[in-house]
C-alpha cells in the first residue's frame, strides 16, 4: 500500500470509467465540447468500488465544457448519493481537480503537500471555485476517501438542468459501479432534478456552513 495512494469518489460524470480517462489518459469524452490534456500519470485506476455517500446531489452552474447544469455535492444535506471510489495517487487527484477547474496540471502543486500531510477538519478550501472544495467522506483500507465540491450549501444557489450528454455519462457511471438498471437510474434523475419535464428550481433559503 502506497502513503501516496488515497480513493477518489466521483458522484458525477466521473463515476464513468470512461469519462476518468480522460482526464488521466487525455481525450475528449461524447458528446462534450472541451478536450482534457490528462494527468502526468496515465496509468489508470488499480482498483474501483461502489459507494453511498451521507449527502445530497444537486446540479447547478452552466458547464462549459457539457452546456447545462452540473453535478455538486452537498455534504451536509439529508439523503444519500451513489458514487464510484477510485484508488489513485495524491497527483493523479491534484491533476483531475486542476482539469475540473480547467486548469492544465503541472508540477510542485501545493495541492498535494496539504493531502499528503491529510486534511485538518477533514475539509480544505483549495480556492473560490466550483471544484475547490475537498472533504474526506471516509476511509478504506486505511487510506482517504476524497471527493471535491462547491464551498456553498446546495440551498444557497439556483438548481439548473444538466444536458442528455452529461447525463449519459453519469448513467454509464450508475450501470457500471452500481448495476442500476435503466429505470432505476431514470427514478433517481428525476429525484434529484433532472429527469424529464421541470425546469430550473430556485434556492431555497441558505443555510450557511
Amino acid at each position: 500500500m502506497s502513503a501516496s495512494d488515497l480513493w477518489y469518489v466521483s458522484y458525477g460524470s466521473n463515476m464513468s470509467r470512461q469519462r476518468l480517462g480522460c482526464y488521466l489518459e487525455g481525450g475528449r469524452p461524447p458528446g462534450a465540447t472541451v478536450t482534457c490534456v490528462g494527468a502526468r500519470d496515465a496509468t489508470m485506476p488499480a482498483a474501483d468500488l461502489p459507494v453511498t455517500l451521507p449527502g445530497s446531489l444537486y446540479f447547478a452552474g452552466e458547464s462549459p465544457t457539457w452546456g447545462g447544469g452540473v453535478a455538486f455535492y452537498d455534504h451536509d444535506a439529508p439523503r444519500g448519493t451513489p458514487a464510484r471510489a477510485y484508488r489513485i495517487t495524491v497527483g493523479q487527484f491534484v491533476d483531475i481537480a486542476n482539469q475540473e477547474m480547467h486548469r492544465d496540471p503541472g508540477p510542485h502543486d501545493p495541492l498535494e503537500e496539504v493531502l499528503l500531510a491529510g486534511l485538518p477538519d477533514a475539509r480544505h478550501r483549495a480556492g473560490p471555485g466550483h471544484y475547490e472544495t475537498l472533504i474526506e467522506v471516509g476511509r478504506h483500507e486505511g487510506l482517504p476517501m476524497l471527493t471535491f465540491t462547491a464551498p456553498h450549501a446546495a440551498d444557497a444557489v439556483v438548481h439548473t438542468r444538466p444536458r442528455p450528454a452529461y447525463l449519459a455519462m453519469l448513467a454509464e457511471g450508475l450501470g457500471e459501479a452500481h448495476g442500476w438498471s435503466e429505470a432505476r437510474i431514470a427514478d433517481y434523475f428525476a429525484s434529484v432534478g433532472a429527469g424529464e419535464g421541470g425546469g430550473d428550481t430556485p434556492p431555497s433559503p441558505s443555510r450557511g456552513r
